[in-house]
């Protein structure tokens, strides 16, 4: 399902088509519907339909009758067009799937189960980025006539509205691929491996599920840690298969200009830095030691403080969310370390101290991206263990920039009250 209204809209548009080619990839016999809103642009659908062999169903957007809750999210308001699954009547099964999921093996035995199924993340509620249907255009109905009725919906959304309308999934038996080719009649649950979120599998890095040859799917849920940010992949890395299939499949020909002006614009900021270094004794010589000395200096101090925080911040925002992350993470510490040379020069900080966060970033890489860890649990202690001893540095060096900024002003500027008298003596220290 494809929408309109979101700051990620692209982001989705380029995620379906990965997940698109790559179930072609696998050779699924199923053919690959994508259910759009008459607002998609039509060059995207006819990317869809012309280069990745996609069938599209344009739909009207259906109207959210919950938008008003209390705790309603508006980046799930049109997702009720995935009701619109019930209504592909010319097929007799439909998987209905979230563009994050990242498919490890084929898993077309999903087409033999019943009238509706689902994975239950946890005991409380299936989740719906993954559902097996049966459509029906009565069952279509009675949903759009409930939705009229204001039918109860924790969350606003479709997997709220879902969770309602198929109260009893927690009871229905476990889905098993039938050995004979049967399609089943009812309703299941499906085993956890069809679609597992990225927490558990990561848990054993290797998960294998005992409950058929083909069932294993994951995806990421939380919406910082989906597999094609390139931020993501120290924690998630299959984002570098989604990568993959993005290069072999779509290239990243849209992004490379932005890329290399960033690199040229990082490059320059390194050359120039040194050409923005102000004297601070000249901005306050000769001055007396006044009521504002403390104020000048604890704004000089939140002015230090707030200009490291964005030379970390800025980069992280101005690179491209869906870039390779082998390009997006050294465009970022580049990024990174040629504003923080800004800062020094202008500060005239030690750079140890100021750096002290980005040698800190580099060594985070390396201990979450080691691929030899017995399992999930042993690797989140690892990161935690290597965590607990960088803060102590990291909280010293900070403390060091700010001593060295009181006794810069000190020692430049006001002399500890008294006119400076050895002005000559100053201008060439």
């Amino acid at each position: 399902m494809m929408y309109m209204g979101t700051p990620r809209d692209y982001e989705f548009y380029v995620a379906t088509r990965v997940m698109m080619r790559s179930l072609r990839r696998l050779s699924t016999t199923a053919d690959r519907v994508v259910i759009a809103s008459l607002d998609v642009p039509p060059r995207w659908v006819q990317e869809l339909r012309k280069d990745d062999g996609v069938k599209v169903v344009s739909v009207e957007n259906l109207k959210n009758p919950y938008e008003k809750q209390e705790n309603f999210n508006m980046r799930f308001k049109l997702t009720l067009n995935k009701l619109y699954a019930w209504s592909l009547v010319s097929y007799e099964r439909v998987v209905m799937l979230d563009s994050d999921n990242i498919f490890l093996q084929n898993t077309d035995e999903l087409f033999h189960c019943g009238q509706f199924c689902a994975v239950f993340i946890n005991p409380c509620i299936f989740h719906t980025g993954l559902f097996v249907l049966q459509p029906s255009m009565d069952v279509f109905k009675n949903m759009l006539h409930e939705l009229a009725v204001g039918r109860e919906n924790p969350d606003g959304a479709d997997q709220g509205f879902l969770a309602s309308y198929f109260p009893d999934l927690l009871d229905q038996p476990m889905f098993h691929p039938p050995a004979n080719g049967t399609k089943l009649v009812g309703t299941y649950r499906l085993p956890l491996g069809y679609q597992m979120d990225a927490s558990y599998y990561y848990l054993k890095l290797r998960w294998s599920i005992p409950c058929g040859p083909n069932s294993v799917i994951t995806f990421p849920s939380a919406p910082w840690f989906k597999p094609w940010y390139w931020w993501s992949w120290p924690v998630l890395p299959l984002g570098l298969s989604w990568h993959e299939q993005r290069r072999e499949n779509l290239g990243y020909s849209s992004e490379i200009p932005v890329v290399l002006i960033q690199t040229l614009l990082y490059i320059g900021v390194i050359a120039v830095t040194r050409l923005a270094r102000p004297s601070l004794s000249k901005m306050c010589y000769n001055r007396r030691l006044e009521k504002s000395t403390m104020f000048l200096l604890s704004l000089l101090r939140v002015v230090a403080a707030w200009s490291m925080l964005a030379a970390y911040i800025i980069p992280f925002f101005i690179i491209p969310r869906t870039v390779h992350p082998l390009l997006g993470w050294p465009l970022y510490l580049l990024g990174s370390f040629s504003l923080s040379s800004i800062v020094i020069n202008i500060f005239l900080l030690h750079p140890l101290s100021v750096l002290m966060t980005w040698f800190g970033i580099i060594g985070a890489l390396f201990v979450m991206s080691f691929p030899w860890y017995l399992n999930g649990v042993v690797r989140a202690l690892a990161v935690f263990a290597y965590a607990f001893c960088c803060a102590p540095l990291i909280w010293a060096s900070l403390v060091k920039t700010m001593s060295s900024l009181q006794v810069l002003v000190e020692r430049d500027a006001f002399r500890l009250g008294e006119p400076n008298q050895n002005a000559e003596f100053t201008k060439l220290y």
